[in-house]
C-alpha cells in the first residue's frame, strides 16, 4: 500500500459516478451543447459530471483544493498543497458527435507532484490508473486491473508516433519538424486527446506529442505514464504540465528511451 492508496480508491469512486452520468447522456437525443467563450463545445454531461465530482470531493476531502475545467478553482485551492484536477469529459467534440473516444480525467497533485491519476473511458470499456510508487494499471475497472508498461523501442525508425492534430504545430512554427518526425517514424497516427497517451503507457505506441494543452488535459495522464516507465516533459524538457491553470503547456510523452531524440527533433526554431 502506498501513501496515496486511499486517494486512488476515492478517485475510482469518483470515476464510477462520472461514468454513470456520462454514459447516460452519450448519444442522447436531448443532449444540450453550448459554445464556451473560446468556441470549444461544452455539453450538459460535462457540467453534470464536474458538479457531481465536486460534491463528492467536498464531502470526502473538504480540505483539499480543486480545479475543474468547467467551474475553475475552488476557494481553498493552493498550488503548493493537495489539489484535485478534473476534466469531466476529455474529448467533448467526440462525445457530442457520438464518437466513443472520450474519458473523465481525475488527478491528485500533492504540491507540484502528480500523485494519483485515473482516466476512465466507459464507452471503450477501459480505465487506466496509477499512484506514486504503485505502478500503472489498466482494465475495465479497479477490480480487474493488469499492470502496464511502456515499450522498449529505442529508434525513431521503429517508433509508432502519435499526435492530436497538425494545426497547433503550424501555429507553433514547428509543422516542418513534426512532418519530418512523422516521415522518419515507423508509423504515425492521430488518435488524439487522452487516448494516445494511454496507448503509450500500455506500450502500444512510443511517442505522443501536443503543442498546447491545459493543466486539466494532462494532470491525470502524467502519473500513469511515469509509473508505466515513460517520460513526460514540455518541448523545453521541463516537467509537464506547468502548474499554472491559465497557461497552456506543450507536452512530449515518450517511452523514455526516445525522449532526448524527440526533443531534439522538435526543438523550437528560435532556439536553433
Amino acid at each position: 500500500m502506498t501513501g496515496y492508496a486511499d486517494d486512488l480508491a476515492l478517485a475510482h469512486q469518483l470515476a464510477d459516478r462520472a461514468d454513470a452520468i456520462s454514459t447516460a447522456r452519450f448519444r442522447a437525443l436531448d443532449l444540450r451543447v453550448e459554445a464556451k467563450p473560446d468556441l470549444t463545445p461544452v455539453s450538459d454531461a460535462d457540467t453534470a459530471v464536474e458538479r457531481e465530482i465536486r460534491a463528492l470531493l467536498t464531502e470526502h476531502r473538504p480540505t483539499d483544493g480543486l480545479l475543474g475545467e468547467e467551474y475553475g478553482a475552488g476557494p481553498s485551492t493552493d498550488p503548493a498543497g493537495r489539489r484535485w484536477i478534473i476534466d469531466p469529459i476529455d474529448g467533448t467534440k467526440n462525445f457530442v458527435r457520438g464518437v466513443p473516444v472520450w474519458a473523465t480525467l481525475i488527478a491528485l497533485y500533492d504540491g507540484d507532484r502528480p500523485a494519483v491519476g485515473v482516466v476512465s473511458a466507459p464507452a471503450l470499456g477501459r480505465r487506466w490508473w496509477a499512484s506514486t510508487g504503485a505502478g500503472a494499471y489498466a482494465g475495465s475497472g479497479a477490480a480487474d486491473g493488469e499492470r502496464i508498461g511502456v515499450s522498449a523501442v529505442r529508434a525513431v525508425a521503429d517508433a509508432s508516433v502519435c499526435y492530436s492534430s497538425l494545426t497547433g504545430w503550424e501555429r507553433a512554427g514547428l509543422l516542418d519538424a513534426m512532418l519530418d518526425l512523422m516521415r522518419d517514424g515507423w508509423r504515425s497516427r492521430a488518435y488524439g486527446d487522452f487516448y494516445g497517451y494511454m496507448l503509450l503507457a500500455e506500450g502500444a505506441l512510443d511517442v505522443m506529442v501536443e503543442p498546447e494543452l491545459s493543466l486539466w488535459d494532462v494532470a491525470a495522464l502524467v502519473p500513469i505514464i511515469t509509473e508505466a516507465g515513460g517520460t513526460v516533459t514540455d518541448l523545453d524538457g521541463r516537467p509537464a504540465p506547468a502548474g499554472d491553470p491559465g497557461t497552456d503547456s506543450s507536452v512530449v510523452a515518450t517511452n523514455g528511451a526516445l525522449h532526448a531524440d524527440i526533443l531534439a527533433r522538435l526543438d523550437r526554431p528560435a532556439e536553433r
